[in-house]
């Protein structure tokens, strides 16, 4: 099966407001000495991490529309939320710092851990770096108020607001993740390659949900999905919704996603709480490829590609996207050391 470019919706992606941050295709490396310990030899890796802008990521595919529909509407502000080590609240301020617009981050200490790397290291001095200001809240409910405030303080000094939800993933983000799947797609079939599984995170859903719907249009794709910070039931049913409204924005119908397999059995205690499956990930990426993961996400992805490798053919073309978040390592820096040391 090859893939079905005449079935994509490329001008009605094409139509929606979006803001080209510049950068793409990101590459896709072949990882040979990894493939081999995994017995995948056709194993590649999509390297968002590698973008040029605010030292990359997967956000800011999702940007480019937020942003679009922000600048479009005259928005001068842009305010979004995230956990305080948030790989999204880097990506934000760095791809405002390049729109010149005012960005302010409303960050939850929601994750378990304190100490001076994880508060002070890691993405946070990049946010600062970038222009942002920095609201750090207790909890949920501080950060409602410093939301209302930030938007208050907003009006009465003639500011437009953009918000942003947490992760840039909603039915609009996750168009980012359906023109990156083409972009992919593209690459692949470049290589002579017609069919290929897919291995992705699963957190606030917009990467997976833009994913699971362009595999679903293009044909030739299985996608694999690691939840790295909802639980599988949870993850699911975001999947479905956030695949189904941006199928809604494209006027095409959701596919079935049975292409598409979840798993959290890599998720471990939650988000943000990495596992010694997780560390063991990070040093097979960074000693057979040379390749940094985090302990976030592309650790725990990673720990479910380990896993699941069994599963694939010897001659299936296996396809790891990195999502990056490598400035994020920093913040747990003690548990990185000990880990590395081995």
């Amino acid at each position: 099966m090859t893939f079905d470019f005449d079935r994509f919706p490329t001008a009605a992606l094409d139509a929606v407001p979006r803001v080209d941050l510049g950068g793409w295709p990101t590459p896709l490396h072949e990882a040979p000495r990894l493939g081999e310990a995994l017995g995948l030899p056709n194993l590649l890796l999509k390297r968002d991490d590698v973008h040029p802008l605010g030292a990359g990521g997967n956000k800011l595919r999702k940007l480019e529309y937020h942003l679009g529909a922000a600048l479009e509407a005259g928005a001068d502000t842009v305010i979004t939320f995230g956990a305080l080590q948030t790989n999204h609240g880097r990506q934000t301020a760095a791809a405002c710092a390049k729109l010149g617009l005012r960005c302010e981050l409303v960050l939850t200490a929601k994750v378990p851990r304190d100490g001076d790397a994880y508060e002070h290291s890691g993405n946070i001095p990049l946010d600062w770096l970038f222009g942002a200001t920095v609201h750090v809240c207790a909890d949920g409910e501080e950060t409602g108020r410093t939301y209302d405030r930030l938007v208050a303080e907003a009006a009465q000094e003639g500011r437009k607001i953009a918000m942003v939800p947490v992760g840039g993933s909603n039915d609009l983000g996750a168009l980012g993740y359906v023109r990156a799947t083409h972009e992919l797609a593209t690459q692949l079939a470049e290589r002579g390659i017609e069919r290929a599984h897919l291995v992705v995170p699963h957190a606030s859903g917009g990467t997976a949900a833009g994913v699971a719907l362009a595999a679903g249009l293009l044909g030739g794709l299985g996608v694999g999905v690691a939840c790295v910070s909802h639980p599988l039931d949870e993850a699911t049913e975001n999947l479905r919704e956030l695949t189904a409204g941006a199928a809604k924005l494209l006027g095409v119908d959701p596919p079935s996603l049975d292409h598409v397999r979840l798993g959290d059995s890599t998720l471990g205690p939650g988000y943000g709480i990495p596992t010694d499956a997780v560390w063991d990930a990070l040093r097979l990426f960074g000693r057979t490829e040379g390749v940094v993961l985090d302990p976030v996400y592309t650790g725990k992805v990673a720990a479910a590609l380990i896993e699941w490798a069994g599963h694939f053919a010897p001659d299936d073309h296996v396809v790891f996207l990195h999502t990056g978040g490598m400035p994020g390592l920093y913040g747990y820096a003690p548990e990185f050391a000990a880990a590395v040391e081995r």
